[in-house]
């Protein structure tokens, strides 16, 4: 039947209305889930699939929440796969003492819809527990008139394990008196005997020695030991006789300490300390010694501690009276205990709905709850009901379980919740009961669109942003629950490009905060709009929009650029003519700078920085004209070099530098020529020493080069003395005007003599010569002046 509930759950059709049709045969599928698995599995072990034993869908297994509803968890679920698993350490001599079948039955909960199914796990046994002896060893006295075939009871050993891993057989150490044999007892058990094999003779051995092996039918086998010691006495031909072999006795639990339980009664025909009985218990376990005493002279046995139906329903032990003379018998004790009212209903909800629809229909389920009492009979049968009065009624399900579902309308407006309870009360006489609240919420539809705090939002951000700043907020709320009271956030419409609207700004879905993108700049984008929609994640959803204007301030992030003077396509500055009877606060030139910044960032003021004669021209400080500050002097030069600084108003500015070069002159033909072609020098008393060290290393090195050429001189005029027409006074012409350089401040103060031969193509160079008649008297005490002639 279970293959045929497999194989009709495979079909695809099927498969649809499975989860349909599943709650109406979920009492009878659950009978047929069975596994087995040995105990002591590790944690984590899987038991069996029972996704595929339900023939439920992997993709349903996260929706339907599949878990185990059990006070102890030795079993799990795995949602990803419905696998069920070993959550717990399994031990079934804990679990099903001293019991054949061990079966653990599970309940396992599903949601969406909810149902129960029952599964039973069966836990094996494995070889776990040797046989152990309640004693290491055991004394026996046995008269040496024993007749051979006499049996001797003895302890048994006792195996935690069942079925073929619990105790199989005893063994004897090998001897030539005594055997051993196994007597079955009441309720399967087995007990094994000493039979006597051969006749004692005291007067030639007092004792023996023997030991005693039990062994399971475990694989491999395990065995526990213990010693006998045999003493040979003198003659006691009878044994104590019970008045009956097994005693049966029903004792109600919870029966106060010191109860008399049963008195036990032994007869022996024997006379003197051959009749004297004593009474002791035979392979006593802890929870019976715990439990119970027993008067060694009387045989009565008393309650030692109170004893509980649920933990225990019957006690069976043995005792044995045992004469004088060392024989001894033994009786069977069967102790049932009698079921008491002393446990109240447990009452355990396994589901409860998180928010009920105001709009649910009549018979909606909203929990699932199940009730559990210890006791049997009467005492655990158990009835539910609603204490107030609520639109709600519970309808029984499965075993224990039960559904708490809608039985009216329900108005979130009115009632936005529900505290109930729910009282579980047994049969017992005095019924005992319990009581468990919930509460329920009940969901809103969606009948709220968001609202924005403003309709339209202005931003001021300044430039140069950090890209993934922050630079807005926008909120909205929804007074609606849940999904729909949960506003996301974007962008729909923008006076922006639609592909640049990306790079420049976004939204974040759930915060409402607005994202640069990127740094932003003034000099290209100064606003845009933005449309910015909350919408809530109801069904169908509402929706509002907010205008939101951004405006880019302007920060100082751009210098002045001087437009006028621009520099020559060589790099260096233009040349400026000034009249030499110019009048003070002539116009000379104009320095023109711009500034892409706006505002007071773009504010220009000028500044002379450095000036070859301070004081001969001034600069207006907004309008950068430059103009004579007084009339040119004879101790002026005639060059002049201006340095200008112009800085715009940020904080801190930003500046750029133009340098003028400025000639008092009356017109461009008085200019040198190739006044251009040289730098004018700087301050003279800035870059003096600069110029000293270089003027000593040129007339190092000229003074080398002149050596070598007078050399190479003498030895070609002394070869061909007519070929240097140069060399002889009138032979030497002119080509142009000769160019003299007269540098007073920072140059070399050395005249060079360049001659090129009438005959020759080749241009030759005098020797250097630094003669006193070449500088004017007045600058003898001077350096001497270095002059440079060409010729041709």
């Amino acid at each position: 039947m279970e293959n045929r509930a497999r194989q009709w759950s495979r079909a695809p059709w099927r498969q649809v209305l499975f989860p349909f049709l599943l709650p109406l045969f979920c009492a009878g599928l659950s009978e047929q889930i069975r596994y087995s698995i040995p105990e002591e599995m590790p944690r984590g072990s899987v038991v069996g699939n029972l996704a595929a034993d339900l023939g439920l869908h992997a993709r349903d297994l996260l929706t339907r929440n599949l878990r185990v509803s059990a006070e102890k968890q030795y079993f799990t679920v795995n949602t990803e796969t419905g696998d069920v698993l070993v959550g717990d350490r399994i031990d079934r001599e804990l679990l099903c003492p001293q019991t054949p079948r061990c079966v653990l039955p599970l309940e396992i909960v599903a949601d969406n819809p909810l149902n129960v199914f029952h599964v039973n796990v069966e836990i094996s046994d494995i070889n776990d527990n040797p046989p152990r002896f309640p004693q290491s060893s055991v004394v026996l006295q046995i008269n040496e008139f024993a007749t051979p075939g006499a049996h001797f009871g003895l302890e048994s050993a006792v195996d935690a394990d069942v079925g073929l891993h619990s105790l199989q057989s005893y063994q004897l150490s090998a001897n030539e008196h005594f055997s051993v044999t196994v007597k079955d007892k009441a309720e399967g058990k087995s007990a094994p005997e000493l039979v006597l094999e051969k006749p004692l003779d005291r007067e030639q051995q007092s004792g023996h020695l023997l030991v005693l092996t039990a062994a399971d039918g475990g694989d491999p086998v395990l065995t526990g030991t213990t010693q006998i010691q045999i003493q040979v006495t003198d003659a006691n031909d009878n044994p104590p006789v019970f008045s009956q072999p097994v005693y049966r006795v029903r004792l109600r639990e919870n029966m106060p300490p010191g109860t008399s339980v049963l008195k036990v009664t032994a007869t022996d025909q024997d006379e003197g300390i051959n009749a004297e009985i004593t009474y002791a218990f035979k392979s006593l376990g802890e929870d019976i010694g715990n439990k119970f005493t027993l008067d060694h002279r009387n045989g009565e046995i008393t309650s030692k501690d109170s004893v509980d139906f649920e933990s225990r329903s019957s006690y069976t032990m043995s005792i044995e009276a045992k004469d004088g003379g060392g024989l001894a018998t033994e009786c069977e004790i069967i102790l049932d205990i009698l079921d008491e009212n002393d446990n109240a209903p447990d009452l355990v909800f396994t589901s409860v709905s998180s928010a009920i629809a105001e709009d649910a229909a009549v018979g909606s389920v909203v929990a699932l709850f199940k009730t559990h009492d210890k006791d049997s009979g009467e005492n655990g049968e158990v009835t539910c009901l609603i204490k107030e009065k609520v639109p709600f009624r519970i309808e029984p399900s499965a075993s224990n379980y039960y559904k708490l579902v809608t039985d009216g309308t329900l108005d979130r407006e009115e009632t936005p919740e529900y505290n109930v309870t729910i009282m579980a009360t047994d049969r017992g006489k005095p019924p005992l009961s319990t009581e468990t609240s919930i509460t329920l919420q009940l969901s809103d539809v969606n009948d709220n669109a968001p609202a924005f705090q403003q309709a339209s939002y202005v931003v001021h951000v300044a430039e140069n942003n950090p890209p993934g700043a922050s630079i807005a907020q926008v909120s909205a709320c929804d007074p609606d629950a849940g999904r729909n009271g949960q506003v996301s956030y974007s962008i729909v419409a923008s006076d922006l490009e639609a592909r640049a609207l990306a790079s420049y700004v976004s939204v974040s879905a759930h915060s409402g905060a607005v994202f640069a993108q990127r740094a932003l700049d003034h000099e290209q984008l100064r606003s845009f709009r933005l449309t910015v929609q909350a919408r809530d994640q109801g069904a169908p959803p509402a929706a509002a929009n907010a205008s939101l204007r951004v405006l880019v301030g302007d920060r100082n992030d751009n210098a002045p650029r001087v437009l006028y003077p621009a520099p020559e396509p060589d790099g260096s500055a233009p040349l400026h003519t000034v009249p030499r009877a110019a009048e003070p606060g002539s116009l000379v030139t104009k320095v023109v700078a711009v500034d892409a910044d706006s505002g007071h960032n773009a504010w220009l003021s000028y500044h002379v920085l450095q000036a070859s004669e301070p004081g001969l021209f001034s600069l207006g400080l907004r309008s950068g004209e430059v103009r004579t500050a007084r009339a040119l002097a004879d101790r002026d030069a005639a060059r002049q070099r201006l340095v200008v600084a112009v800085r715009d108003g940020g904080q801190p500015p930003l500046s750029a530098t133009a340098t003028l070069h400025l000639v008092f002159a009356d017109s461009l033909q008085e200019v040198p020529p190739d006044f251009t072609d040289h730098p004018l020098p700087p301050d003279p008393q800035a870059e003096l020493q600069f110029y000293l060290v270089v003027a000593l290393a040129l007339i190092s090195v000229l003074f080398l080069l002149a050596l070598v050429l007078a050399i190479a001189l003498r030895l070609r005029h002394s070869r061909s003395p007519a070929s240097w027409g140069c060399l002889q006074p009138g032979l030497c012409s002119k080509s142009r005007p000769g160019v003299s350089l007269n540098y007073n401040e920072g140059t070399l103060p050395y005249s060079y003599n360049v001659c090129v031969a009438s005959d020759s193509q080749n241009t030759k160079f005098n020797f250097l010569t630094m003669t006193p008649e070449m500088v004017p008297a007045q600058d003898l005490s001077k350096e001497p002046s270095l002059t440079v002639s060409v010729t041709e």
